[in-house]
């Protein structure tokens, strides 16, 4: 079975708001098998535009698991929080 990927490019113009949605988002993930294996940090672009603010990748057993996370009432309970405090874009990604 492949793997779901959820990618984010956030960048964030309320760091203040934005660290509710933060410390929720871990363990609900976390609920649907979810694991952070990118949570910000240095990157570059070798090739195009870099990215605005920061990148996020969350890995799930299954492509399933990662669509449901999504779209489960706890996570849409504090999509809003991040809305409202930053500008991204969100892909899910299967994988290996």
């Amino acid at each position: 079975m492949a793997k779901g990927y959820l990618v984010a490019q956030i960048d964030v113009h309320d760091t203040e708001t934005y660290a509710k949605y933060t410390a929720q988002t871990p363990g609900i993930a976390a609920s649907h098998g979810g694991q952070f294996i990118v949570r910000g940090g240095k990157f570059q672009a070798f090739e195009g535009d870099a990215p605005k603010g920061r990148i996020v990748v969350i890995e799930f057993p299954s492509y399933d698991q990662a669509e449901k996370f999504y779209n489960s009432d706890e996570y849409q309970a504090i999509i809003g929080i991040r809305h409202s405090a930053t500008t991204s874009s969100v892909f899910l990604v299967e994988g290996p």
